[in-house]
Formats: C-alpha cells, structure tokens, sequence
C-alpha cells in the first residue's frame, strides 16, 4: 500500500508545509506526520478527505505508486482524469524523459507497429523507441507520434507521420474529431470518431475517404487512444475532385464568354 508515501509526494510536488495541509483538511500537524511516516492508519474520513483535497480516488492513493508518475501522468491526474473515479482500471502509460525531466515525444514507425501492439505498455520497450520533441507542444501534456499506413485518411497521405496527444479518460473523446487508436485486433488504426462510451460502450469510426466504410469498435478492444494534433508528410496533398471540376468549369464559362464576344463582335461590323 501506497498511501502514506503518496501523500508525502503529493505534498511536496505542489510545494505544501504539513502545516498547510494539516489546517486544509482541519487536522492536526501530528497527525498528519503519523500518517505520512506510516506510524498511524487513516480514518475512512480521513481517506476520503484526502481523496477531496487533492482530487485523486482513494484506490489510487492506496493502490498506486505515484512517485513513479512522469510530470505528464501526474498533470493529468492532478487535472482530475483519474479513471478511478470512474469506477474504470487505471491505465498507466509507460513513457520516457529526457535528461531535462521533460516528456519525450516517442516515434512509432511502420516497421515498429508490430512491436507495439505488444509492448506499448512495457517500459522496456518504450525505451528503445526514438524520441524528439517540439518546443511549440505543450510540456504539460504527453504526445507520441504514429507513422500512418494507406488511404483511408486522405488527403493525408500514406506513410505521413501523425502526432497525438494521449487521452487517458475515453468518455472526454469528442465527437467527429480524429484519433489514433490502438485496438486489440487491427493494431494502430486512424480515424474520425463517434463517442459512444457510455451508452453502447463502443466507438463508432469512419474515415475520410467515402470508401471505407464506418464500423464500430468495442470499448473492450480498445488499447490505447491519442487525440490527433498534427501530420508531417513530404508529400502535397493532391488536389480534391471538387477542386479539379470547379477548375474545369471556370474554363468552360470562360470558353462561352469569349466565344459570345466573338459573335457580338461580328454583329457589331
């Protein structure tokens, strides 16, 4: 159990006295040291004001190492997307940081897809991945970036490199905007969204090219989810069809124009 180690840490990463949180939560000093040294077992009023005080479910406090959070883990808890609260598992992302503390953006690329389906939950495994990052990102926030495969999603086109950002509650998952979603069956899949978690426990995904059509994907088969930011391609994107036939009917009405000045014209003579 976690809990008297957990409320130290959280106290000191926001900067707090034992004073301050003793006369927070209207306790005294002692016993908040007894409790923080693990020389005292907290009331379940105790465990609940805690919980209320710092926003986080009381099986996290007790059941989970917080220390071990990176800073983004830890901002987004600490923002309240504790899927605890939930009644959900608790999903801890496994990550990596630069020499800085600052979280890494991990790059899985085609050839890594496979082996990420297995292991993106294996710190081991996260590690050997590259890493980069992007100063116009937010430090607060964790991104990883997914190298796309096919048609599906044009115009972004095959082999572009799409960054997300990670989405740890799933019910916050917005309908029509794009994500990329590990599943259990098809691995890495891109894809706009319709956010059907509470009801029918299932998301409902389509694509941007009319030719695949939508089909639904249980909650249950879903891994991990990341909100799309942003793709880097060397390629243009190729000019839609409604582009080329509006183009083509410029040139027709402009074709008519000149051949009705033509005939006025000779009219004219």
């Amino acid at each position: 159990m976690y809990f008297n180690s957990n409320i130290k840490f959280l106290r000191k990463h926001r900067g707090r006295t034992q004073d301050d949180v003793a006369f927070s939560l209207n306790m005294k000093r002692s016993t908040l040291s007894g409790y923080e040294n693990g020389v005292a077992e907290p009331s379940i009023d105790a465990l609940v004001a805690f919980s209320k005080y710092y926003n986080i479910a009381i099986d996290t406090l007790v059941k989970v190492d917080l220390s071990s959070f990176s800073e983004g883990q830890l901002s987004q808890l600490e923002r309240g997307f504790d899927v605890h609260l939930k009644g959900s598992n608790l999903r801890v992302l496994a990550t990596t940081v630069s020499p800085d503390n600052i979280e890494n953006i991990e790059l899985v690329s085609e050839k890594a897809k496979a082996g990420y389906a297995t292991g993106f939950a294996d710190p081991e495994y996260i590690k050997v991945l590259p890493t980069f990052s992007m100063p116009f990102l937010s430090r607060e926030r964790k991104y990883r970036t997914f190298q796309i495969s096919g048609d599906s999603m044009l115009p972004i086109p095959d082999g572009s490199y799409v960054t997300g950002e990670y989405v740890l509650d799933w019910t916050y998952i917005r309908n029509g905007q794009p994500y990329i979603i590990l599943t259990q069956d098809d691995g890495i899949v891109f894809k706009i969204a319709e956010n059907k978690i509470e009801g029918e426990n299932k998301l409902t995904l389509r694509s941007l090219n009319p030719l695949y059509r939508p089909y639904d994907l249980p909650a249950a088969d879903i891994k991990e989810v990341w909100k799309f930011v942003h793709y880097i391609s060397g390629e243009m994107p190729q000019e839609s069809e409604n582009r080329i036939r509006e183009d083509q009917l410029l040139q027709t009405v402009q074709e008519l124009q000149r051949k009705v000045e033509e005939i006025q014209l000779k009219l004219n003579l």
